[in-house]
């Protein structure tokens, strides 16, 4: 029968195990936090690492999505034309700076920690604002060749061949993210709402660049507008994911809902080989 004195032990006090010529401290403090914990401020499930880095960093995540939502909502804006704002280049800083720096910061030390999904997610944003900063910067001259005379860019930026190259780039864009969207099923609400309405912005400003190659420049506003809107949306869904991972790492006692979905699928912390046997 236990003792009083054990009976009154602390849960977290650390056990004292004892050896001949050895005594080993092990801490029950150190609680492994729970794989639903795990994806809400990583966004990936949880899997075993062989290292600890988890333990030994900081977490990059809120980083790359401070970089995302900041270059999101000011592209929505401009999109919708809030106060008058038209034209990208007076903040083309967005695309080479703001957003891609962050990402591929955040990439790195993602990597670094072994979570795969979010090292991807901010991979792919990193090079999509790189890619698409290109477009904006007029002394690049891209759309030039496109014109009659082959030097003039701004006739050839509302030409049907340039505008059509790009509507297909944002169609293989939706694909693309409409295929990450799948996997944010296996995280939570409030990120899978933010890759379904990203992947549909894609589609719709692609709509306007199609719009555009065919002269239509009256439905090619509306599509702006209406893919400026739904980035809108990922970015106030950005805004508030971001907060959410800020507050638990700051350990603030504020606990918002974001839709857990992890417990609708398998568990992940196990090996991959032990997954695969219970498949």
């Amino acid at each position: 029968m236990s003792s009083a004195a054990e009976a009154s032990t602390p849960p977290d006090r650390d056990l004292i195990e004892e050896k001949p010529g050895l005594a080993h401290t092990v801490s029950t403090g150190a609680i492994s936090i729970s794989p639903e914990l795990f994806e809400k401020l990583y966004l990936t499930p949880k899997v075993p690492h062989s290292g600890d880095n988890i333990k030994r960093f900081a977490n990059p995540t809120p980083l790359g999505f401070v970089g995302f939502v900041i270059s999101t909502m000011t592209f929505a804006m401009v999109m919708m034309g809030w106060g008058g704002a038209e034209g990208l280049s007076p903040v083309v800083g967005i695309f080479f700076f703001v957003g891609p720096v962050l990402l591929v910061l955040t990439v790195i030390f993602e990597w670094i920690m072994g979570n795969f999904f979010s090292m991807m997610v901010c991979g792919l944003f990193a090079v999509f604002w790189l890619s698409f900063g290109m477009l904006q910067l007029p002394t690049l001259g891209l759309a030039a060749p496109y014109s009659s005379s082959g030097t003039n860019a701004v006739t050839g930026a509302v030409s049907k061949e340039y505008n059509a190259v790009i509507a297909l780039y944002l169609i293989v864009w939706g694909f693309a993210l409409f295929t990450y969207f799948i996997f944010t099923l296996k995280t939570n609400v409030v990120f899978a709402a933010i890759f379904l309405f990203v992947s549909i912005a894609a589609w719709v400003l692609s709509g306007a660049y199609w719009k555009v190659s065919k002269g239509d420049y009256d439905n090619a506003h509306t599509l702006q507008v209406t893919g400026g809107a739904l980035l809108f949306i990922v970015g106030c869904l950005g805004w508030y994911m971001c907060f959410v991972m800020m507050a638990a790492e700051m350990r603030m006692a504020i606990t918002l809902p974001v839709g857990d979905l992890s417990h609708f699928w398998p568990r992940t912390d196990v090996e991959m080989g032990k997954a695969e046997k219970e498949a």
